[in-house]
Parts: C-alpha cells; sequence; structure tokens
C-alpha cells in the first residue's frame, strides 16, 4: 500500500493481509542500500499470524519517493511521523543493521511506542570501512560488491540455499544495484556516524531480542553480545554459521526466534 509522509509517498507491505482493527502492529525496517523484500516469509508469516505488518520502503529505497536521509536520528523522527499516519500507537520494531539502529534509537527516544524490539545483524556501533564508505560516495560497484562478500555467511558463498533455484548472493548483488545512487553513501554515513547506541541501550525498556550471526564479519557477534547486555530486558540468540544478512541468508531460524519472542 502507499501512504504520505513528510510530503513523499511510501511504499509499504503488508504481508499479504489487510489491517485488522484490535490487532498489534509488526514494523519491519531494511539495512543500508535494501528495500522491504528482505523481510518476504518474515513479513508474511506474522501477518498470517495474528498481526498487522508494516514492512516499509524507507525513503529514497525501493518504491518510496524522496531523499535519502542522513542521519539514525532522522530516520527516527520519519518512522515516528509514520506511526503518527498509521495511527498506531505502538508497535513491535524488528530492524537488520541500519533498521537494527533506527529502531534502537527509535525505542529510546519514544519508548511509549514501542512494545518490542527486534534487533538483527546489530551492535551498539557499526564502524564502516573506509574503503567502503570511499566507493560508496563515488557510485563505485565495489561498493555493491564489498557489501555482498563481507555481508553473507560461508553457506551462502557455495551457493546454499533451502529454495531450488534461488541464488542468494546474487539476488542480493542485484537488490544492491537497485538503490538509486547516493544511497547505499548516505546509509552507510548514517551507521558510521551513529556513536549512541549504549546509551540508547540503557533507555530501551520494551522486551528485547537481538539474533547474530556466529560469522558476521559487519557486526561481530562480541558487538551483538555488548549491546545486549547493555538492554535492561534483552535476550540474545546466535545463528550458528551464518553471516550479516540473516533474514535472507537464514530465514527460517531468524523467523523462528521472532516468532518465539512475540508470543502473548
Amino acid at each position: 500500500m502507499r501512504m504520505m509522509v513528510s510530503g513523499n509517498a511510501v511504499n509499504v507491505a503488508t504481508g499479504g493481509r489487510p489491517h485488522t482493527a484490535g490487532r498489534p502492529t509488526a514494523v519491519f525496517l531494511h539495512g543500508a542500500g535494501l528495500d522491504h523484500t528482505a523481510w518476504a516469509l518474515q513479513s508474511r508469516w506474522l501477518a498470517f499470524h495474528g498481526w498487522n505488518v508494516l514492512a516499509v520502503d524507507l525513503p529514497g529505497h525501493g518504491n518510496s519517493g524522496g531523499a535519502p536521509l542522513q542521519t539514525i536520528r532522522s530516520f527516527v523522527d520519519w518512522l515516528l511521523a509514520l506511526l503518527d499516519e498509521a495511527k498506531v500507537e505502538r508497535a513491535a520494531l524488528i530492524g537488520h543493521s541500519m533498521g537494527a539502529l533506527i529502531a534502537l534509537e527509535t525505542a529510546a527516544v519514544a519508548p511509549a511506542r514501542v512494545s518490542h524490539l527486534m534487533l538483527i545483524g546489530a551492535a551498539a556501533t557499526m564502524p564502516v570501512h573506509p574503503d567502503l564508505l570511499a566507493a560508496a560516495a563515488a557510485n563505485d560497484h565495489a561498493a555493491v560488491d564489498m557489501v555482498n562478500i563481507w555481508g553473507y555467511g560461508f553457506r551462502a558463498g557455495l551457493g546454499a540455499n533451502k529454495a531450488p533455484g534461488v541464488w542468494m548472493t546474487g539476488i542480493g548483488e542485484r537488490l544492491l544495484e537497485k538503490s538509486s545512487p547516493g544511497v547505499l553513501a548516505a546509509d552507510l554515513t548514517a551507521c558510521n556516524d551513529y556513536k549512541n547506541g549504549l546509551a540508547a541501550a540503557a533507555l530501551a525498556t520494551a522486551p528485547a531480542l537481538v539474533i547474530c550471526g556466529e560469522r558476521d564479519q559487519m557486526t561481530p557477534l562480541k558487538g551483538a553480545r555488548a549491546l545486549a547486555a547493555a538492554m535492561p530486558h534483552a535476550t540474545l540468540v546466535t545463528v550458528q554459521g551464518a553471516g550479516h544478512m540473516l533474514p535472507t541468508e537464514c530465514p527460517d531460524d531468524v523467523l523462528d526466534a521472532l516468532a518465539s519472542h512475540l508470543k502473548p
């Protein structure tokens, strides 16, 4: 469906189900350079198991209008405006990578708006390698290659995928290539510049779940452990052998953890 937020059209996937009054709402926030399609399995499952779903394309991403935002805090302001527009008082926030930082900061800034907090491929800080930042700023395809190579775990490099005929890293490459010039650079810079993670974690009072891949090279497991330890009510789940792109690399593991965390 389409919404208008801050004067720009926003593309929102609902998991194939219309919103129903009285159901809780889950908001899915994708990572840098990606869009809502990263959440295909998880968003659809929740939509068919008692949840209203808002899987958004962030500004300038996918089929959403507007320019990409420059800071994590500006994404938070945008997200709160989206919740207001959707008339959602409280939501479960599910974020991957950059989306996890947005969810974390939102839970600190507006705790009354967050019922559950789920952070996937996350750490309190997400420094980005200078070579990757430079390549993204130059719109060099090497940036796409670096994200794709560093983002997936060992099994993905072998072509492993539960869906026959689906090339995991190839799909990841095409999705990053679809983003408009400047989008990946803006996203990576926002992640690199964000320094408030530990302070935000201490203020995030919602029941929290942190999911990390054992072989995550972009937000290593030690960072996920430190983030979970800094939160008042957090559980850490480690996916063995997995890398950073957990929603697509290990969709069933992510869904199982989310479903368990969201049980009444």
